[in-house]
């Protein structure tokens, strides 16, 4: 079928109560953003249970843009027809059905505009009547292989047979923002997109050892970028760099406290950059128990730094569940490229898994490490990735 309206359904979003307009206005500002190039070939109208796009022209690759618009629960390709006349909608039905492939058909309906002179019921049964009479379709309400849909409003009927589902979740922003700690692993970029599918919008921060890390890892991180802009057009990326306090914490630590305390110092940072950037919440890749930085007693001893909200969509996910996002949404190849980042460089033979909050205190007392967080806040860079 030659479709000429696309159907966007809310889905979550349905769900809110006096501020959905606001939703919903997010929601028609992502899908003209993410149509950009498109503007002339097409027009969108809000309504308060579906947006609408009237195409003017083809849009060849509309599926896939729509599909990675957060806040979408699904989508119809739609006949757009203004003359909703019964004797047109059967010859309309019966011509687009005759194109579809299969041996069975359900049809369903749904009269929106109540002024209509025929009920849903009536509607389905002199389409489908239509059909079983011209042509060899039989009839399958349980398993169909063909489902036609027909929606009547006050601007016509709207005909389809194929609906796409969407990324659901929020708008872009609709939630909030977040300062995401980049690693360069499998991890943060699929924690990142998961964020992104509820309606934060993420920057970034990476901590960086050169010499000990290369440049590449930057180069991967801004591939790794480049893929989660399908979902977030703009992405700020703050390298902060990490050498100083790192071989502090390697020269004054106890054993098997590196890692703690290097990510307490992590945290530190993370806030007062997102304290700067007026982002009132930190996230990052964190899956529970897949590390010894990850059990609950190191959670409790490293976020002892910070009363900041910390973000974990991963907090449940298993590790193989991870690895099929990541493919799915192509970070994983750009993830296993053999470059360090700062958190690989030292090898830890006995990391402690249960760290007390008493013995980071007397490693951290060994150095002045407030000095070297505002030396590394003073020279962060900042990629932006579009």
């Amino acid at each position: 079928m030659k479709f000429n309206c696309i159907i966007i359904r809310y889905g979550e979003m349905s769900t809110k109560g006096k501020n959905k307009k606001d939703f919903i206005n997010k929601l028609a500002s992502s899908i003209n953003n993410a149509l950009k190039e498109y503007s002339e070939d097409y027009e969108l109208i809000k309504r308060h249970d579906h947006i609408y796009i009237n195409l003017k022209n083809d849009i060849d690759d509309i599926v896939d843009i729509l599909k990675e618009v957060s806040g979408i629960h699904s989508f119809s390709l739609s006949l757009k027809v203004e003359d909703a006349e019964i004797e047109n909608l059967l010859d309309i039905t019966l011509k687009e059905i005759k194109e579809e492939e299969g041996n069975t058909f359900k049809v369903k309906s749904k009269r929106i505009d109540k002024s209509y002179p025929y009920t849903s019921d009536d509607i389905i049964r002199k389409v489908a009547g239509n059909i079983l009479k011209n042509t060899s379709l039989k009839v399958d309400v349980h398993n169909p292989d063909i489902l036609l849909s027909i929606e009547i409003r006050d601007d016509g009927a709207y005909i389809f047979f194929k609906t796409v589902k969407g990324l659901g979740g929020y708008p872009k922003g609709a939630i909030g923002r977040s300062l995401m700690m980049l690693s360069g692993g499998i991890d943060s970029p699929v924690a990142s997109y998961l964020l992104m599918k509820r309606g934060i919008e993420l920057n970034f921060i990476h901590y960086a050892s050169p010499p000990y890390t290369s440049q590449a890892v930057i180069f991967k991180l801004q591939d790794i970028l480049k893929e989660l802009t399908k979902y977030q057009t703009k992405i700020n990326l703050y390298i902060v760099p990490f050498t100083k306090i790192q071989e502090s914490i390697y020269d004054n630590t106890f054993e098997g406290y590196e890692v703690t305390i290097m990510r307490r110092m992590m945290y530190r940072i993370a806030e007062k950059i997102a304290k700067k950037l007026h982002i009132l919440s930190i996230s990052n890749g964190e899956s529970l128990g897949q590390v010894a930085s990850q059990t609950i007693e190191s959670l409790y001893t490293i976020n002892g730094v910070t009363n900041y909200p910390i973000i974990r969509p991963l907090s449940t996910v298993d590790k193989l569940e991870i690895i099929e996002i990541a493919k799915k949404i192509n970070t994983y190849d750009i993830s296993i490229r053999p470059y360090e980042d700062c958190c690989t460089i030292f090898p830890i033979k006995k990391p402690k898994t249960q760290p007390k909050i008493e013995e980071c205190l007397k490693i951290e007392s060994k150095f002045d490490y407030e000095a070297m967080i505002d030396e590394a806040i003073k020279n962060v860079e900042l990629i932006v990735i579009k």
